[in-house]
């Protein structure tokens, strides 16, 4: 008991009463003490204020999927570029590009917009291919594009015009290019080649080359097959196009951009390319751009008119961000719909 009392009455040592210890239960920051009360209104003050933020952030991803797949996937776009790289005094020539329809037979607001696109009064179009996204799509496409039919042009492939998509989990394109799905259904590409080339008059540069006359210009144009799924042969491409006539211009075409086909085109003399595939991303950042491309290409040229350097050349090439999407993510985001209309002009 004594040492007890010895303990208690030591210098410093502050005795709180045992009625008061339970009402103290911790200090602030400021060494004030606070009561459980004080500590339970402000913890639940910090639940309603992360409640709050999370629903903030809640209804903006849902307003952002409204905007996506309710709205802008129909805001149909053209994006017009003038190259000043013709002779002065030449005619300039009105490039219609279409890519990356996607077509299923129900898209008719899609259908009726690309029918319209005669009233550009392109002088030649370049199709970069993936026209189909359903086994039934050529019938929209045939709607489409029959408005056309007499417009001279060429088109290639994309693999979405022999293979169907399927569903995938849009995460993994950050991993890397996709791939084609194992079990894809097989395209009538034989009624779609015999429509571009039969009805419309097009020609099939498909790993291949073409010669058309434009407002009195002759124009070489040389192209390769989807480069994704590695169907490119830019070798039978450049063969094709040295049986071809000589020309002041030529143009180079692919559906996917990878560094190796816009060096090759390069290489070959080509003066302006022509690609599409990456949907610019199809979902967009604003104010930063494309997260992924899908292929090799720099993400600030998924999208839109730039120029490619290569060994000295530096040559101009349109992306085209296409028109539609696969049917099981129908969505864009800060990524409108397009077509190209590219106008070559003369140099100043």
């Amino acid at each position: 008991m004594r040492e007890v009392e010895e303990r208690r009455s030591r210098p410093g040592h502050r005795h709180v009463p045992r009625g008061r210890r339970g009402a103290h239960a911790g200090r602030d920051s400021d060494g004030e003490l606070r009561s459980p009360q004080v500590r339970r209104r402000r913890l639940v003050g910090s639940l309603a204020r992360g409640a709050a933020a999370l629903g903030a952030v809640a209804a903006a991803g849902a307003a952002a999927a409204v905007w996506g797949i309710g709205i802008e996937r129909y805001l149909f776009t053209v994006r017009r570029h003038v190259i000043r790289m013709l002779e002065p005094g030449s005619a300039p020539i009105r490039i219609l590009h279409i890519s990356d329809a996607h077509m299923a037979p129900w898209q008719h607001r899609k259908q009726r917009w690309m029918a319209g696109l005669v009233s550009l009064r392109p002088d030649l179009v370049i199709n970069t291919g993936d026209n189909l996204g359903h086994v039934d799509g050529i019938d929209g496409i045939r709607e489409a594009l029959s408005p056309l039919a007499g417009v001279p042009g060429v088109f290639v492939h994309g693999s979405n015009d022999m293979y169907g998509p399927g569903p995938r989990n849009p995460f993994l394109y950050f991993t890397g290019p996709s791939k084609c799905p194992p079990k894809a259904v097989r395209l009538d590409t034989a009624s779609l080649d015999a429509f571009m080339t039969d009805d419309l008059g097009w020609h099939s540069v498909d790993n291949g080359a073409a010669t058309v006359t434009v407002r009195g210009q002759r124009i070489r144009l040389f192209g390769v097959g989807d480069a994704h799924h590695g169907l490119d042969d830019m070798e039978a491409a450049a063969a094709a196009l040295g049986e071809q006539p000589d020309a002041p211009l030529t143009l180079g075409v692919a559906h996917a951009p990878y560094r190796r086909v816009l060096d090759g085109f390069s290489d070959r003399g080509a003066d302006v390319l022509f690609a599409g595939h990456t949907h610019g991303g199809q979902v967009r950042v604003p104010f930063y751009g494309a997260l992924v491309a899908n292929c090799d290409i720099p993400l600030r040229q998924a999208r839109g008119l730039s120029t490619w350097a290569h060994r000295g050349r530096v040559v101009p090439l349109n992306v085209s961000a296409g028109l539609g999407h696969s049917i099981y993510a129908p969505v864009r985001f800060a990524c409108r719909p397009e077509v190209s209309l590219i106008t070559l002009a003369p140099r100043a």
